[in-house]
């Protein structure tokens, strides 16, 4: 049997091709639960091989800390059925990942797509392996390469214009990343990446009335059954911080963002950066740190991946936790022996940026400045997006400014005032660039 794109699934019985193809349809637009979704198709044919490689899939991009050992099982449970050759390479792929080899999976991914430029399921998890690697140019090219194998009506097809989107989003093609993300949402509204495509095209051009205007009227059709709907409210409430509505962004704090109580990776990230922005910005944030970095405790492992160590830290530090500031240090440590691509990420970028948030937390804003110039450049490393990256311009400008470096601080707001000339709100530094 094959799946929507028409390629070959060993094993599959009928009632499994089923299910599987309802992941599919799920995975692509961010909504419902296509890991149970999987299991099921797993259920009705324990010997569908491409089932258990895309519910490894599923495991890993989410960065859970509970992740990998999943992952890892259902490679293995994969690993004595029959496969063809597309089926072994998602295998081999996965393995690659569950063993925190970030690179080599994307690259084996990069094969796999110049073979099967429809197997979307390998664009789709090549695409979030170059998003937390900070590839901007893979997140572009991955798609790119696959484009011409694609036409309007295809299954899937809108997921590619999405992933295209925010590609060409990350790599400044503004204008072309908003034409491909709008179409995406036109061709399917339940589609969240093709939403937040546009959404980051908004914030790169710091146009934050056109990014309100974009999702808060949608936000019924976008955060319908999505898990990537905490990360777009995340996004309106950037755009309401820049227009200086605080309140607005508390009270979407509280009922969408960080008040629903989420222990998900990737939805305490929005939570802490937001509250951190909030403070960067002179906000009052009351006692909204405690349940965050609660959170953070109970369900988050430090030295697992960089990029979440940092979000780990603004909540220990913004909840004046010293042993657990600690602890995402000593597993940082940790992290740098091991032989994986998390020590680079963490040796590159990761350890400096927790480093230099929890400098600020002592006050130490001279040591946070330091910190922070040494990674600024190369801050991608880590991954991230763009806008989620320029938390840390905003923690050095505000670090700058309180460690009395004040030609620094001015040199940093102008540069931030070119690059967003539409700033006039709540912006840690302008007034010295006035």
């Amino acid at each position: 049997m094959n799946d929507l794109q028409g390629l070959a699934l060993t094993a599959a019985t009928g009632a499994a091709l089923e299910a599987y193809c309802a992941a599919q349809d799920e995975f692509r637009c961010f909504v419902g639960d296509p890991a149970a979704t999987v299991e099921r198709a797993i259920a009705a044919s324990p010997g569908m091989t491409m089932a258990y490689a895309f519910k490894a899939w599923l495991y890993l991009l989410g960065t859970e800390p509970g992740g990998t050992a999943v992952a890892r099982e259902a490679c293995a449970a994969a690993a004595g059925l029959p496969a063809n050759q597309r089926e072994r390479q998602h295998l081999q792929a996965a393995s690659l990942l569950a063993h925190g080899h970030w690179y080599e999976a994307g690259r084996a991914l990069e094969d796999l797509s110049a073979q099967y430029p429809l197997d979307l399921l390998a664009l789709q998890a090549g695409h979030q392996i170059d998003f937390f690697t900070g590839d901007s140019r893979m997140l572009r090219d991955r798609i790119a390469r696959a484009l011409p194998s694609w036409r309007s009506g295809m299954s899937g097809y809108h997921a590619v214009l999405g992933m295209h989107a925010f590609g060409l989003e990350e790599t400044g093609d503004y204008a072309q990343a908003e034409r491909a993300g709008r179409l995406a949402v036109e061709l399917e509204p339940r589609d969240s990446w093709g939403w937040h495509a546009v959404a980051h095209v908004h914030e790169m051009r710091n146009d934050a009335e056109a990014g309100v205007r974009w999702l808060a009227p949608n936000a019924a059709t976008w955060s319908n059954g999505s898990f990537l709907a905490v990360h777009n409210w995340w996004h309106l409430a950037l755009f309401q911080l820049e227009l200086g509505r605080v309140a607005e962004v508390l009270k979407l704090y509280d009922e969408a963002i960080g008040g629903t109580g989420s222990v998900v990776m990737l939805d305490l990230i929005d939570a802490s950066a937001l509250l951190w922005r909030l403070q960067l910005a002179g906000a009052d944030v009351g006692p909204r740190w405690e349940p965050v970095a609660d959170r953070w405790q109970s369900a988050g492992v430090p030295g697992l991946y960089a990029f979440n160590d940092l979000h780990m830290m603004m909540a220990f530090v913004g909840a004046g936790r010293e042993e657990q500031q600690l602890a995402v240090l000593d597993a940082q440590q940790a992290a740098l022996a091991r032989d994986d691509d998390n020590a680079h990420f963490t040796s590159a970028v990761g350890r400096g940026a927790a480093q230099a948030i929890r400098a600020w937390g002592q006050g130490d804003f001279a040591g946070c400045v330091r910190q922070l110039r040494a990674i600024r450049s190369t801050a991608h490393r880590f991954g991230g997006s763009h806008a989620q990256r320029d938390l840390i311009d905003q923690t050095l400008l505000g670090a700058a400014e309180r460690a009395g470096q004040q030609d620094y601080a001015a040199a940093l707001a102008f540069e931030r005032l070119a690059l967003r000339p539409r700033r006039e709100h709540a912006a840690p530094g302008l007034a010295l660039a006035a």
